[in-house]
């Protein structure tokens, strides 16, 4: 099998990659060549028996796409984007790698003539106020930021597409990713994993929200596993509607902080600092709370029950230990 993952630098990307690398094969079947493209270069692993190479490049540059797709990849992550608070500052940039590099990529591999499995990372940013306490499958997406538009256009890109036999993808409706390790980026929902990443490691941290936000969550080892999953899903049990809202654990600010709390003790909630901060205030606060996403769970996609559970991954995953 040959794969290809846009945006392999990107957390989700390197995780991803990782777990590749690990099983050394995707829906039973072996790996024989891995492309990871991205903006910068991405780390290449070892992986017995396949080849692994990597592309530099903008994937909205002409030709960028096609040359990908050459060697036409049997299942394509498509993770390549700018994230929401940047795509929000910087509208041209925003448009152009979330919007024309996605549809850049899916007119390639429609030129390739060969519709391989496409997965899709959209967001829940699709969605705009006002809501309901729950969103269920059906609600109707109307963002309220340009990221938000540039993913639920690249939504209908991918269902068009699917429909039209050019592709077989599957766009997934990921939460907020947290805790993301390293640092801290670009997101207006960084401060979610912020304010239990740095306490962890020991290191002051601010919270620019009031800790009565509502906010959904699931960690990177869930968002991995449902990019797999995604992967191995016939596209007849999908439907044609394409689009998934992934399931997530729906808590509080104070709730996550309360969780840190429990696993690593006071000294490290002492370590947040509240500072309010109105620009991240007016993104965070058009956003969506909770999410029924049965549709999602029908299909088999599963994540965490607790934000301790997401806490215990992050020990697990980042510092080898449990919790």
């Amino acid at each position: 099998m040959r794969v290809l993952v846009t945006g392999a630098a990107g957390m989700i990307g390197r995780k991803l990659v990782a777990r590749l690398a690990r099983d050394g094969a995707l829906n039973g079947r072996r790996l024989a060549a891995l492309d990871l493209h991205d903006i910068v270069s991405a780390d290449a692993p070892a992986i017995n028996g396949a080849t692994v190479s990597t592309h530099i490049g903008d994937l909205a540059a002409p030709g960028e796409a096609d040359r990908l797709v050459a060697a036409k990849p049997d299942m394509v992550f498509h993770l390549a984007g700018v994230v929401s608070a940047e795509a929000e500052a910087d509208f041209d940039k925003g448009y152009r790698v979330n919007l024309d590099g996605t549809r850049a990529l899916f007119d390639a591999i429609r030129a390739a003539g060969h519709a391989p499995r496409v997965v899709f990372s959209s967001s829940i940013a699709v969605f705009g106020a006002p809501f309901p306490d729950t969103i269920p499958d059906d609600f109707h997406p109307t963002p309220l930021t340009s990221y938000g538009t540039q993913k639920l256009i690249g939504e209908a890109l991918l269902a068009d597409y699917s429909r039209r036999g050019f592709l077989d993808g599957i766009g997934l409706r990921l939460p907020t990713i947290c805790v993301r390790p390293g640092k801290p980026n670009k997101a207006a929902s960084s401060f979610f994993s912020a304010i239990i990443r740095d306490p962890l490691a020991g290191r002051q941290t601010m919270l620019p929200v009031p800790r009565s936000v509502l906010h959904t969550h699931a960690s990177p080892r869930a968002a991995v596993g449902f990019l797999l999953h995604a992967a191995g899903l016939a596209g007849e049990a999908v439907g044609p509607r394409r689009n998934l809202t992934m399931p997530g654990v729906a808590c509080t600010v104070g709730e996550q902080i309360e969780a840190l709390e429990r696993i690593a003790g006071s000294k490290a909630v002492g370590l947040i600092r509240e500072q309010h901060d109105e620009a991240v205030w007016a993104i965070v606060r058009n956003w969506p709370t909770r999410f029924m996403a049965e549709r999602a769970r029908a299909l088999g996609f599963e994540a965490e029950e607790s934000f301790d559970e997401i806490v215990t991954a992050h020990i697990e995953d980042e510092f080898g230990e449990a919790s």
